[in-house]
């Protein structure tokens, strides 16, 4: 039943994309709404070799799960299906994902002094302005434009390395789930997890294997842990919402108000680090919230988004990830924060590549799937599809 239920949102979604495109196409400022690209059916030189991966991956995945270097394994191969998926829109596009006038890469080259990039961050995220920062610049906390500005003084800077460095990172939610969750059962469908579509390239792919990986410290190491999510609350403001799937992986009997407090002791470093630096967390928030309604956030209709961004999320994790959801304390964790984000109203269109850090840990009820190879078959359909009919923004 909730397959049908996800089939009609996604098929309505769609229709009144076209319908609202067709009276005024700069309103919802999605020309494949749900989806934030355009309807062009395509094919490239990662068609075949993304094709001939998921093949192998359908036919030997759930077997290879068991294997004793499944980890591994599965991480090499969720980057080269990551990357084959992007090369369906060919290597030139793929270069320039970030280096757009509106990107962080834009930016780059005019960081010369970082502690005064800082101390004068948030004053610069207000459009209208002289030095005004590029939309994802200014719509993020400065740790995202530091990631690359350090790419960029060791010697990796440019757009190769930028989407090179998203696909890599964001690969690790591959391995740092299964190990959280102790059942490498869902390894395969990680693999083959539709949103690897906008993971290669968009700075969010990398923001979801940062999150992956802390939140996995945080159910060995929560000290550690604390410190990677503090990193997080640096890369997205949308990431303080990880604190539901934060809670998921302290929550052990006995050892919940240790665990929490090692965790936000290590948060609390990282955010008292910024702050010593120059910039306040909350302060960024406010003004975040005010350039969002200085430009197309203020513009997409509320009425829209707020169930079409439930579409593109079915698209993210596929059918097998709708069919696997269940009682879970992870995927209770995911859904809190995905409700939370979209009826925020800060999260209309895009939710496809901002809701990526969350999305990923629906699929963990995918583990327990009967007749896996026909789900895999199911995911693999969704990636290919989407990625070969839209040419996607990212």
């Amino acid at each position: 039943m909730r397959l049908v239920i996800a089939g009609l949102l996604v098929a309505a979604a769609i229709i009144a994309g076209f319908v609202v495109n067709a009276h005024d196409p700069n309103l919802i400022f999605a020309a494949a709404a749900p989806l934030f690209g355009d309807w062009q059916p395509h094919v490239g030189p990662g068609t075949p070799i993304a094709i001939l991966i998921a093949f192998l991956v359908v036919a030997k995945g759930p077997e290879l799960a068991r294997h004793r270097f499944a980890l591994p394994i599965a991480y090499a191969t969720s980057v080269a299906f990551t990357f084959s998926l992007a090369m369906i829109d060919g290597w030139g596009r793929f270069v320039t994902r970030l280096t757009t006038d509106d990107e962080y890469l834009h930016e780059v080259p005019g960081i010369t002094d970082v502690p005064a990039m800082l101390r004068g961050f948030a004053a610069r995220i207000p459009d209208f302005q002289p030095d005004s920062w590029t939309t994802h610049v200014s719509g993020h906390p400065p740790g995202a434009l530091l990631t690359f500005v350090a790419l960029d003084r060791v010697g990796l800077g440019g757009g190769a390395a930028a989407s090179l460095f998203c696909i890599l990172v964001g690969s690790l939610a591959v391995v740092a789930i299964p190990c959280a969750i102790k059942n490498n059962a869902v390894l395969p469908f990680l693999v083959l997890f539709p949103g690897a579509v906008w993971v290669g390239a968009s700075a969010d792919g990398m923001f979801m294997g940062v999150a992956a990986v802390g939140l996995y410290l945080l159910t060995r190491w929560p000290l550690v842990g604390g410190v990677v999510l503090g990193w997080c609350l640096f890369l997205s403001y949308g990431l303080v919402l990880l604190a539901p799937l934060a809670l998921a992986a302290v929550w052990r009997q006995g050892e919940l108000g240790r665990r929490i407090g090692l965790a936000v002791v290590g948060a609390l470093a990282v955010v008292g680090a910024f702050a010593i630096a120059g910039f306040w967390w909350y302060e960024g928030y406010e003004l975040v919230k005010l350039r969002y309604y200085q430009g197309i956030g203020d513009t997409r209709p509320y009425w829209y988004w707020v169930w079409a961004n439930l579409a593109a999320l079915a698209l993210v994790i596929g059918p097998a990830g709708i069919k696997g959801l269940r009682k879970d304390k992870w995927v209770a964790g995911a859904a809190a924060a995905i409700l939370a984000a979209d009826l925020s109203g800060l999260s209309k269109a895009e939710t496809e590549r901002i809701w990526l850090p969350f999305a990923v840990w629906l699929l963990v009820g995918t583990a327990k799937l009967d007749n896996q190879k026909r789900w895999l078959t199911a995911q693999a359909v969704t990636a290919l599809a989407v990625n070969h009919l839209v040419l996607t923004n990212w």
